[in-house]
């Protein structure tokens, strides 16, 4: 079947912009810091601008040394300030809207800004590069014959002061450009639904309806989507429901963990996966190949990026280098400086360069959510990988976990406390637990020294979790769909102590 036209002429105004993205390839450091140049003359005149004398810097070196790096902590204040109305503070033009983070599952909420310039020129850009990258790809492509399924949050749009804010997914579709509302699936009405579990069934009834070529969400929460798909309609796979789907595009958690069970539902061997790299903050990489794990790292969307060494974070030796200075396989700490305002802001997630020509990366976890307890120093990466291994030798689905430490007491060395919900649970329970504990020495040297002999760690304790505890959880806290996730890695017992006491 020849192309059609409307893929044809789409094609040809999207294939322009590889020639851009080839700039930024080839001159990646000339690139950054010209960035950095335009974004520091574009508001040398705000409240920020003059207090650290942006007119007077001419090199990443003193923007360095002159300007603080922050966490949201240090700009709440501003914040509060601009959410009620206050311009001129971090950015020259008004900010409309605040993204209400859903990158914690504390109660503090984030309202992180979104000028008008990131949604133009990183999060649509974006969206535009993401079908770009793809057709280039794969020149065969239908995806325009079809629809985009869409899974956003399920927070609306609040006002305030003259601002607006909710989950940056609603903000987007609200502010969506005609090109992209045509595309897309459900409508508006139905994806800025507040209630979860009455928006589900909604899309589902909406979406089986249309012809979806393409579906992009968060993977934990689009599973949930597509299995309700599969039990509404009656159908095997998604392919009896939508025969033209060809493509996932999911970012916001690992996907490794689903990984077997959208290949159950999605019985295609050309059916491709693309990973983003996207959160409140901005649209940072994305997938440029169709059979690769590694993320593009996106250089020209008005964020100049800047990387602390994980060895060093939140120490006296913390020092942030820019994108010239990382090392491949070396564990980074975001800091970025965007065209929303953020001046080295620390975003919170953690990145392993692995290449530097271009620059592609791999999301290996949170700064926040990690194990450092006994020095075994666990990442979100090594716990993704370590359960893939063991889902494979046990034939078990896993659809959440958590982890916290035990602590020591007395003479009682530490351990690793797992609660973990599974969809199809292994055979052999106690099995699944040793080749989980070797799994993680295998991919985590300081893990496997402080687990040699028990010296300091004792086998893990895993809880296999009651059906929706996670869910339930999430619910309780009013943290159902979109972008929420359960913390994964935690230096504390809070959540799994209150996990415990609701299984």
């Amino acid at each position: 079947m020849p192309i059609p036209l409307v893929n044809s002429i789409a094609s040809w105004f999207l294939k322009k912009r590889i020639h851009q993205m080839e700039l930024f390839i080839k001159y990646p450091n000339e690139v950054q810091n010209e960035l950095l140049k335009n974004l520091l003359h574009k508001a040398k005149n705000t409240e920020f601008g003059k207090r650290y004398n942006f007119s007077e810097i001419n090199s990443y070196e003193t923007f360095r040394q002159r300007v603080p790096i922050q966490n949201y902590e240090g700009y709440q204040e501003e914040i509060e300030r601009s959410r009620k109305g206050e311009t001129n503070i971090f950015w020259p033009s008004p900010i409309k809207w605040f993204a209400k983070s859903s990158g914690t599952t504390s109660a503090k909420s984030k309202f992180i800004p979104v000028s008008q310039d990131s949604l133009e020129d990183c999060h649509y850009a974006a969206g535009k590069d993401l079908l770009c990258i793809y057709l280039n790809n794969n020149p065969q492509s239908q995806l325009f014959t079809g629809k985009s399924l869409r899974l956003g949050g399920s927070k609306e749009l609040y006002q305030e002061n003259g601002t607006s804010y909710g989950d940056l997914s609603a903000i987007l579709i609200d502010n969506m450009p005609f090109w992209a509302e045509f595309s897309s699936t459900p409508s508006n009405e139905v994806s800025l639904m507040h209630d979860w579990e009455y928006k589900m069934q909604a899309i589902v009834d909406e979406t089986i309806k249309e012809k979806v070529s393409s579906l992009a969400g968060v993977p934990s929460w689009m599973l949930v989507l597509l299995n309700n798909v599969l039990e509404t309609t009656g159908k095997e796979n998604l392919f009896e429901v939508w025969p033209q789907l060809e493509v996932y595009f999911h970012g916001g958690v690992s996907f490794e963990p689903y990984a077997s069970q959208y290949q159950k539902i999605l019985p295609k061997e050309d059916f491709r996966f693309y990973e983003i790299y996207n959160a409140s903050e901005g649209f940072f990489a994305c997938q440029d190949h169709n059979d690769t794990k590694d993320l593009l790292l996106m250089l020209d969307y008005g964020i100049f990026y800047e990387f602390i060494p994980m060895n060093q974070y939140e120490t006296e030796e913390e020092k942030a280098v820019p994108l010239s200075e990382v090392e491949i396989g070396k564990n980074y700490a975001v800091v970025i400086t965007t065209n929303a305002g953020l001046w080295r802001y620390k975003i919170g997630d953690t990145v392993r360069f692995t290449d530097t020509n271009p620059y592609r990366i791999k999301v290996s976890g949170r700064t926040r959510h990690h194990i450092n307890v006994f020095g075994e120093e666990l990442i979100i990466e090594n716990a993704e990988t370590a359960l893939k291994k063991v889902c494979l030798v046990t034939n078990c689905e896993i659809i959440d976990y958590t982890v916290a430490p035990i602590f020591m007491e007395g003479r009682e060395k530490g351990a690793h406390e797992w609660i973990v919900e599974f969809k199809t649970p292994p055979r052999d329970f106690d099995n699944f637990v040793v080749q989980l504990d070797q799994a993680l020495q295998e991919v985590n040297s300081d893990y496997e020294a402080k687990r040699y002999n028990n010296m300091t760690l004792n086998m893990p304790k895993i809880h296999q979790a009651r059906k929706d505890l996670f869910y339930d959880w999430l619910k309780k806290h009013d943290k159902v769909g979109g972008q929420h996730k359960i913390p994964r890695l935690s230096n504390s017992r809070t959540y799994i102590e209150e996990l415990l006491e609701m299984a």
